[in-house]
């Protein structure tokens, strides 16, 4: 298949490595046979969601993010009706909150209805959790100063390390169909494997297509398992 990848606001919205997200599910997907090409949006710039396979956009400062919003804006419609014709989505870091009602005096896109609050406590730390789409722990870290609330179905059901949407320990991100969204950096799909594996059968769930055996690179299946042993020996103390 040929495959067209949205990155957008690569330079606005690159905290934590963001980038790697996309470049692993590139990688992943072309080594399945795929010509896959990424198109990078910046503000300003045009772009059609409409044929697009995959969109994603990763963290910034929270200035970075006020501006990023005051250019999706106008994609709003576009990605709702996008997210409502199955295309895979991944809203990594504090570009989730986007796609809710508001981020406190600002308007979201209104894709989901929870709303953002931003204070000036910062919350960093690392997160161990569980999400209901697979049996592998989901590893991460977090450093935000928002609370979300009204998130119906979100994407961690539970976590035993790190600050969830409301507060600690709590649920985490928010998940709908093929919306995927976390505050989880590092990147999400890198330190993931399992995640990666979902992104990418959620984008031949979408091209109709049945999706084969997803490949992962050892490396990448090591590191979680260091990291989830870690932070799993951390929540037993």
């Amino acid at each position: 298949m040929e495959l067209k990848l949205l990155h957008f606001y690569p330079d606005l919205m690159s905290l934590y490595g963001s980038y790697a997200n996309v470049s692993i599910l590139k990688r992943t997907l072309e080594a399945m046979g795929n010509t896959v090409a990424v198109e990078q949006v910046r503000p300003d710039e045009d772009a059609d969601i409409a044929d697009a396979d995959f969109i994603y956009m990763g963290a910034g400062t929270e200035r970075a993010q006020k501006a990023a919003l005051a250019d999706f804006a106008r994609y709003g419609a576009a990605a709702k009706a996008a997210a409502e014709n199955g295309t895979a989505m991944l809203f990594a870091g504090n570009s989730m909150e986007l796609l809710g009602a508001s981020i406190t005096d600002y308007a979201g896109i209104g894709l989901a209805d929870f709303t953002a609050v931003q204070g000036k406590k910062r919350f960093v730390e690392d997160v161990y959790g569980h999400t209901a789409l697979f049996e592998d722990a989901v590893v991460g870290f977090v450093n935000r100063c928002s609370v979300l609330t009204g998130v119906k179905t979100p994407l961690l059901t539970d976590m035993e390390l790190g600050c969830g949407n409301e507060g600690p320990c709590g649920p985490e991100g928010y998940h709908s169909g093929s919306v995927f969204t976390s505050q989880l950096t590092g990147p999400i799909l890198v330190k993931n494997p399992a995640l990666l594996r979902i992104m990418v059968q959620t984008i031949y769930k979408h091209r109709g297509e049945s999706c084969p055996e997803v490949p992962v690179d050892n490396y990448m299946t090591q590191g979680w398992a260091i990291t989830a042993e870690q932070l799993k020996a951390r929540c037993r103390k």
